[in-house]
């Protein structure tokens, strides 16, 4: 191999699923892992927005599968169709602002849903299915606010995040093995549609942006390219690891 084409973090070849890929961190991930010579799959729930993502993609084997992963049955079918792939990048998640005291069963629910059992459903039917290839890279997408930081307001955010950070350790040893690796994404605010979305005002997000050392939130790409780390070879060493990216906010 030519010092030319040497590329340790080089997708070519891979096939990933990443989901959540109709917009923010996930469409950024999507569409790194196209430029770096993956074929990537896509999920999530809008099909319009989807077709966007793939419009910005590299590449000519792309595909799309709208699907709501909170329903079984589709969980089911999208693990058909993304069969035998070499990554997987549970990205799809959910964020509520609402005080603890109102926090009912029903609240809960919806957001454990989306944010820790359908991408352990996911990730359990293409172990159950043996449809992750050999030496195959799972990354879940937490956050810091998973049990290292938090906020007022987010106590179930922050509940679901830290079982996802937690149960990727376990897993990890399970599907070491067979050669399978298993690493978390713990990140910062990063700036996304979400933020325009008036949960948080433009005054709140000035005074906490001077909260964050490297002087501003994270853009989607900065876990992005993180994503392409270790989907790489160049983490064939790594399993069971939770990266922290967030500016560094936790340090202080």
């Amino acid at each position: 191999m030519s010092k030319e084409s040497y590329n340790p973090f080089s997708l070519n070849g891979k096939r990933i699923l990443v989901t959540g890929a109709s917009s923010g961190i996930g469409r950024a991930i999507a569409i790194e892992c196209s430029r770096m010579g993956a074929q990537v799959l896509i999920t999530a729930r809008n099909e319009v927005r989807l077709a966007e993502t793939i419009s910005m993609m590299d590449g000519s084997e792309n595909a799309m599968y709208t699907a709501d992963l909170t329903d079984d049955s589709q969980i089911e079918a999208l693990t058909e169709f993304a069969s035998n792939i070499d990554g997987l990048v549970n990205c799809a998640g959910v964020i509520s602002h609402v005080p603890f005291r109102f926090n009912n069963r029903n609240f809960i629910d919806s957001v454990m849903e989306v944010n820790f059992f359908a991408p352990t459903t996911l990730t359990q039917n293409f172990i159950k299915r043996k449809q992750l290839n050999k030496n195959a890279s799972v990354v879940f997408i937490s956050s810091i606010s998973g049990g290292m930081v938090s906020a007022i307001g987010i106590a179930t955010y922050s509940a679901s995040k830290g079982a996802i950070a937690a149960m990727s350790k376990s897993l990890a040893l399970e599907l070491a093995p067979r050669g399978i690796r298993v690493n978390c994404i713990s990140s910062g605010m990063v700036e996304t549609a979400i933020m325009k979305e008036g949960m948080v005002s433009y005054e709140q997000l000035e005074k906490d942006r001077l909260n964050y050392p490297l002087g501003r939130y994270g853009k989607p790409d900065d876990i992005a390219w993180t994503a392409v780390y270790l989907l790489s070879d160049a983490t064939a060493w790594m399993t069971g690891s939770n990266i922290i990216i967030d500016g560094g906010y936790t340090c202080i």
